[in-house]
């Protein structure tokens, strides 16, 4: 039978190119994001490439949308057996000193990017998961940062938010072990996607530095030595959820290098 993939945040960068990447690799895929004219733009590249696709409206802050979302596609996703994979990929990303975390505002950018980054996620796997368990497979992967695995300067909210999909994901692989559904992580360093160009701008804003400087600087920053791509990223996905292992955590650190936390013949690049 066809997977069904439900890819949040595909509307651009990453999550576009994951959708893109699975509906290649024949599953039927669910498109998903605040922005639905986004996302039917990505929903229909994947239809011009003869795939089966859907663009909905799912703010992964908002649990009522996640019904919504389904809901038009009920009989079809009953027909399918449901969501067979789970990508949690739409995220937030906002820079501010540790100390100052929205008196200017007044909104508490430590709440904010753990509602996007963490309890997102976390809640659209409590709406899937349970689905996946009866039926004895399913696949979940959670798209998180290098932010989950260490700290940055400036950063501490969208760091602490990583963290805990880091640290909530591992548990969570623990107890799913032998039950026929995985979860995994992908933990890329910076990315060449629309939200690192939102770091460029903020940081020539604050610096003045020329644009391509402060990229040439970002993808030194990677252990690699460049930015990762976001084809990079889909075609992790693609192989975690086609695949069969489970509780693995993949860092990608640029110029298409990755470091598994479990080793495996398949996954070393060198």
């Amino acid at each position: 039978m066809q997977p069904v993939a439900l890819v949040t945040g595909a509307g651009r960068g990453s999550g576009a190119a994951i959708a893109l990447r699975l509906a290649r690799a024949g599953a039927a895929v669910v498109c998903a994001a605040r922005s639905l004219e986004s996302v039917h733009d990505t929903a229909d590249a994947i239809k011009a490439e003869g795939g089966l696709a859907w663009a909905v409206h799912l703010d992964v802050t908002d649990p009522a949308t996640y019904d919504d979302a389904v809901a038009e596609l009920e009989p079809e996703l009953e027909r399918r057996g449901g969501v067979w994979w789970l990508v949690n990929n739409a995220g937030i990303a906002e820079t501010a000193p540790f100390l100052r975390h929205g008196r200017e505002t007044g909104v508490d950018i430590y709440e904010k990017h753990l509602r996007t980054n963490f309890h997102g996620p976390r809640r659209l796997i409590e709406r899937f998961a349970p689905a996946m368990l009866e039926r004895g497979h399913g696949r979940i992967v959670n798209v998180a940062s290098s932010a989950g695995l260490r700290g940055y300067p400036y950063a501490a909210a969208y760091v602490a938010s990583k963290h805990a999909l880091v640290g909530y994901t591992r548990c969570a692989a623990a107890e799913l072990e032998g039950k026929g559904v995985t979860m995994n992580l992908v933990c890329p360093h910076y990315v060449d996607s629309p939200m690192t160009d939102g770091t460029v701008g903020r940081i020539v804003k604050k610096t003045g530095r020329d644009p391509a400087e402060v990229r040439a600087f970002l993808a030194k920053e990677n252990p690699g030595g460049s930015l990762v791509s976001c084809e990079e990223i889909a075609d992790v996905v693609a192989r975690l959820a086609g695949g069969d292992r489970n509780g693995m955590l993949v860092e990608l650190v640029g110029g298409r290098g990755l470091i598994p936390d479990q080793e495996a013949e398949q996954w070393r690049t060198a």
